[in-house]
């Protein structure tokens, strides 16, 4: 039995298709070297996502700084300063730090990073830094508690008097890049926190002192991210989590490539990992919204065309970030 040949066009295109496979192989090979990345994320989950990218890429030796956002950018400002910075890679909380980098010229773009899969607006328009998961601020209820809120101006009404509890922007900035959001996007603007501070509300703590003070029923209300409320009460916690009707506020987790980076090649592989729906789905496993539209949400949430985005700008919340927190002191304190 013979085979018929191949027409010449298509025996030229199989020849190329082929030919990239082997290049993009060639240089998915050619990855090795040394990585280090400043991250605030979890000693675990930074563990799980280093583990996952070495399976890829066994030739990249990656170490990693762990610390809050706060005192991982001390540590790398005062390296800036010694014109000494360390790492090839940041994966921090937000993007409005990201921001600052960018414009004090301290990242390096990468052109080539794929996000053709993601929406408008979740990553950087010119590629500095890429969000790698949607992690959202609303709101959490202890399940004892009269009222069951659904909007965030739930939250000023007398029943809540004395019983909210916040993180405050002035020491977190999650909590900055979510006041900004609101401010932004509700309709009375600044006037939502003045009403919160006459109703009592309480602008102190971290998340998990949130969530404790509404666990124990301290306070009935707070506002929170929401994967804590949501893996506490599949363990038991007396609480509730609610995406308010107006939408959430998000951080994004966003990675980027210092423009100083001593591995850059490697540095992008690493991205490209992130991007990659493998790398979004680990995002999952780990037990958080994945930033990629096409990956599932985690256990406990409701579908993902449930959960409003509010718009988002993250170079304007640069600029508006000395205001704010101007007035939100002038608010609470």
């Amino acid at each position: 039995m013979r085979f018929k040949a191949f027409p010449r066009a298509l025996a030229t295109g199989l020849f190329a298709s082929l030919s990239a496979a082997f290049l993009l192989a060639g240089q998915a090979a050619a990855v090795e070297g040394k990585l280090v990345l400043y991250t605030s994320q979890p000693n675990t989950d930074a563990q799980q996502t280093i583990d996952a990218f070495k399976a890829k890429h066994p030739k990249v030796e990656i170490s990693f700084v762990r610390d809050g956002t706060p005192r991982v950018m001390a540590k790398l400002r005062a390296e800036f300063e010694a014109g000494a910075p360390q790492p090839d890679l940041l994966l921090i909380a937000d993007a409005v730090t990201m921001e600052g980098l960018k414009k004090e010229d301290r990242l390096l773009a990468h052109d080539k990073a794929d996000i053709s899969a993601y929406p408008a607006g979740v990553h950087d328009k010119a590629k500095f830094w890429f969000a790698t998961k949607l992690i959202t601020t609303g709101i959490v209820y202890n399940t004892k508690a009269p009222l069951k809120p659904s909007s965030w101006l739930d939250l000023t009404k007398p029943e809540a008097k004395n019983l909210v509890a916040m993180p405050s922007p002035l020491n977190s900035g999650a909590a900055m890049i979510h006041t900004i959001t609101l401010n932004s996007n509700l309709p009375t603007g600044w006037g939502f926190y003045e009403a919160l501070q006459k109703n009592g509300a309480l602008a102190a703590g971290a998340n998990g002192d949130i969530l404790r003070q509404v666990a124990t029923g301290e306070k009935l209300y707070g506002m929170i991210v929401d994967f804590m409320p949501i893996r506490e009460k599949a363990k038991g916690a007396p609480v509730e989590f609610v995406f308010p009707s107006e939408g959430v506020s998000a951080v994004s987790e966003p990675v980027a490539i210092l423009k100083t980076s001593k591995n850059p090649e490697a540095a992008k592989a690493f991205v490209d990992f992130l991007l990659s729906k493998e790398g979004q789905e680990l995002a999952l496993k780990q037990g958080y919204v994945a930033a990629h539209p096409d990956v599932a949400l985690p256990a406990g949430y409701p579908a993902r065309s449930a959960i409003k985005l509010m718009p988002f700008d993250a170079a304007k919340a640069l600029a508006d970030e000395p205001a704010a927190r101007k007035r939100f002191s002038a608010i609470f304190e």
